[in-house]
């Protein structure tokens, strides 16, 4: 048990097995939760590029301090399973992504009961996905977008009949700038936003500059303008890429260490999601609010 940000104590499980045929290396989550209250709604979390469910505290405990409950699968791209950008299993890893996100959804009953005696406590009517960087695209998948094959064609429809919204941080772009490195290694960077419907906050850097891409920063708001309605766009004008550190402030990737830049992130994406649950719209509007009284640090723009 741990006293969480905003000072209401929260207890974190782990790790939870989830049955997951096929994997090869067994599906583990994490589960973080406050002590006490009832109709929690959920956020199930991707990672980004190589960590595990061992990351993200800085957000997750806000979130959970907030509410929700929040699940954190370890994917097969977490440094401790050692599988690197030549191993052969490395092509299919956002496909199983995708897939322990599911698993991850369909079990999410048995996995609340291991945690205690949170399946009581849950509105499973109101399930979120939310993810950063490449869990930004494993979660887009989950809430409608498709990936382009070589030929431009869309792939398969990866979305979730339980997940009413969600929230992509640093999500990828469209893949037409891919760098030759992208294109050799990371072909599967092709979302087509078109089809993600469901309700979304897309979270951008104004100073996000990748390697994968020969565009700008902007390149990190295709999930809002190329997706349809209802979206929001939160842009963070000094942000870069973990946005200030969300998965750890102390990170190695931390660029732009900055708690407090990490704590707006974590609250935008706990108002939004208030709102689009109809739980409770007052600190999304007065974000909004916010936003339009500011120095342009930070704006918010909807559609």
């Amino acid at each position: 048990m741990s006293s969480s940000p905003l000072g209401r104590p929260i207890v974190a499980v782990k790790p939870i097995a989830v049955p997951a045929p096929g994997r090869g290396v067994e599906l583990q989550v994490k589960v973080t939760a406050l002590l006490s209250g009832q109709d929690l709604p959920v956020i199930v979390f991707s990672h980004g590029n190589a960590w595990s469910l061992d990351g993200y505290e800085p957000l997750v405990d806000r979130w959970a301090a907030a509410g929700f409950v929040v699940v954190q699968p370890t994917h097969l791209d977490s440094r401790r399973n050692g599988i690197g950008w030549e191993d052969p299993r490395f092509a299919t890893i956002w496909r199983v992504r995708i897939t322990d996100i599911h698993a991850v959804l369909d079990g999410l009953g048995d996995i609340l009961r291991q945690a205690g005696d949170l399946e009581t406590r849950v509105d499973h009517e109101r399930i979120a996905v939310v993810g950063h960087s490449w869990g930004a695209q494993t979660a887009g998948a989950i809430l409608g977008a498709r990936v382009l094959d070589a030929e431009g064609v869309p792939g398969e429809d990866f979305s979730h009949s339980a997940v009413s919204a969600g929230a992509l941080i640093a999500a990828t772009g469209t893949g037409d700038t891919l760098t030759p490195f992208a294109v050799e290694h990371l072909p599967f960077m092709r979302p087509d936003y078109s089809t993600m419907t469901t309700p979304a906050l897309v979270i951008a850097g104004g100073e996000d500059r990748s390697q994968l891409s020969t565009r700008g920063p902007e390149w990190f708001t295709d999930a809002y303008h190329l997706s349809p309605s209802p979206k929001a766009l939160f842009t963070i004008a000094e942000g870069e890429h973990t946005l200030g550190g969300v998965a750890g402030e102390m990170a190695a990737e931390t660029t732009d260490e900055d708690p407090a830049r990490v704590a707006l992130v974590a609250d935008a994406i706990s108002a939004y999601l208030h709102d689009a649950f109809k739980l409770n719209d007052a600190a999304w509007t007065a974000l909004n609010n916010a936003a339009a009284a500011g120095d342009g640090t930070w704006s918010i723009t909807s559609k």
